[in-house]
Formats: structure tokens, sequence, C-alpha cells
């Protein structure tokens, strides 16, 4: 694969740019490793899609990244964890035929409930992900006594995914999904989905300086970090590699470009994919610098 890393890589894969707030954490937890990030824009947003279908579209992105070298895989999207993890630690094997490490999402709600003080933890997250096993088993294991106001917020993701962080149209979006948990005097916020980190600050305006907002990329930098150790894959440290990230999108790689300057601050060289008969192929002349 042309611009592809040449040595082993942590993939990571969302259904567009809300991985990114996952891979900066990646950056900083763990300076020394190589990476290969993925956005399935033509898919985009996975929380329209069936189960069945975002399944077969996370399993066939592992298999590229797989294929391409991947020593370990960081699902960076709520939806296609709720839906697709189990079944991706299933089927899709390193190619040495061993396990592959396969590090997913859950929204942060064990840690909301250890620090609301009024007993009242709001959840903004996609209805793919409220309703997914893991949510509803971590909301029954832990949530007792406190009340939990999970909310979907449909249109939110695209109106990131089209750079709108705070124009006036995403912030009555939000103000109309906040509103039952302002009502309910929640004090804590989890952030559900990997897009959401980047209205953050429009977040904390509406909702004020009393409510916590969580989300959870720091701990899956975390997980993956020790996740890699316990299986021997951690790089060692040494003079930076480059590229130390490679890009692909099946959108339009000049329009992701556009968000890796906006969101990440970057600019880079982005690689186009695209779907063929349920696998997914490097394009010919497919990289945009």
């Amino acid at each position: 694969m042309a611009d592809s890393p040449s040595t082993e890589y942590i993939g990571v894969f969302d259904s567009g740019v809300g991985g990114l707030s996952v891979l900066r954490a990646l950056w900083e937890r763990l300076p020394d490793e190589r990476f290969y990030y993925i956005a399935d824009s033509h898919h985009c947003p996975y929380s329209e899609r069936s189960t069945a279908e975002i399944q077969a579209l996370s399993i066939a992105i592992a298999e590229h990244l797989r294929e391409a070298g991947a020593k370990a895989i960081v699902v960076a999207c709520n939806t296609a964890s709720a839906s697709a993890l189990p079944a991706l630690r299933d089927q899709v094997r390193a190619r040495n035929g061993k396990a592959l490490p396969i590090v997913g999402m859950v929204p942060a709600l064990k840690t909301a409930v250890g620090i609301t003080r009024q007993g009242a933890v709001g959840v903004l997250a996609t209805q793919a992900t409220i309703s997914g096993y893991l949510y509803q088993e971590v909301q029954k294991r832990y949530a007792a006594g406190v009340q939990v106001i999970s909310q979907a917020c449909p249109g939110l993701v695209e109106q990131i995914e089209a750079g709108d962080l705070d124009g006036p149209e995403t912030e009555a979006l939000l103000r109309a999904c906040l509103a039952p948990m302002m009502q309910a005097g929640a004090d804590v916020l989890v952030l559900g989905c990997t897009h959401y980190p980047f209205v953050a600050p429009l977040l904390q305006r509406i909702l004020g300086p009393g409510v916590t907002l969580l989300e959870p990329s720091g701990a899956v930098a975390w997980q993956t970090g020790r996740v890699l150790a316990e299986n021997g894959l951690a790089a060692e440290s040494g003079p930076p590699q480059e590229p130390r990230t490679v890009f692909a999108t099946t959108g339009d790689p000049a329009v992701f470009q556009q968000s890796l300057e906006r969101l990440l601050g970057v600019r880079e060289p982005v690689v186009q994919l695209v779907w063929d008969g349920g696998r997914l192929l490097q394009a010919e002349s497919s990289v945009v610098r």
C-alpha cells in the first residue's frame, strides 16, 4: 500500500472524523507507536445502519488493517464497538493466526456514577450505542440508584463532519438534546460518541461550569498501551519514524484533509480507499497531498 507503514502499527478506525479524538489521545500516551487511521466516511454515520451492516463494515475494515500489518486495532467508534466488538474479536485473527488485540469503546458511565453529586447522570450517544449490549450491561452493573438520562442526538455527527462545531444550528440541536438532562439536574455528562469531544466547548457553555464532561479517549489510550505491553507488542523507544500516522478515507480525501487541519492542526497526505464487493481496497492514484 502506497504510503502505508513499513513496520507494524496500530490500526484505528471510525465512521468518520470522530475517532481523531481517540487518535489524539493515543499520540499523547504512546509516543513511540505508529498508526494507520481509517475514516469510513462513505458510510457515515454508522448510527443509521443496521447491526448486521455495521458488523460487516467493521470486519472488512479490520481485515484490511490486519492485511496491511496491524499488530492491534482500536475501534475508535462507540457505535461500531456496541454493534461489532464481539464479532471482530471472534473473526479477525492476527497474521500469525493468534488472537489480534482489539480495543473498543464504551461510554464512561461507571466513572460518571462514581462522581455525581446530584445522583443524576446524562449520556449523550447515538441510538445504536444506547441500545447496544455493552452499554446496557454497564448501566445494569454500575448505575443502580442513579438516574441515568440516555439521549440520542440525531444530526450531531453530521454537523461535526461538516465542520460546524459551534454555529447556531449546532447549538440549537444540542440545546434540544440536552434539555431532558438539564431538567433532571444532571451534573455529569458522558460523551458517548467519539465525535462529541469536538463540540465540548459548546457543550460546556450550554451546560455551565457545574456540569462535568466525561469522554473515554484517555482511558482507551491507556488500555491500548496496557494491551500492547501484555502481548509483547509495544514499540521500542527511539527516534521518531515517518510517517508516524497514515490517514485514509472512503470519502473525499480533500475534505478529510481539511478536517485534519481543523480538528488536529496537522496537514498530512490522505489515502483514498474504495469499497469493492464488501472489501476495502486502495484506489489508483489515491494519495492527496
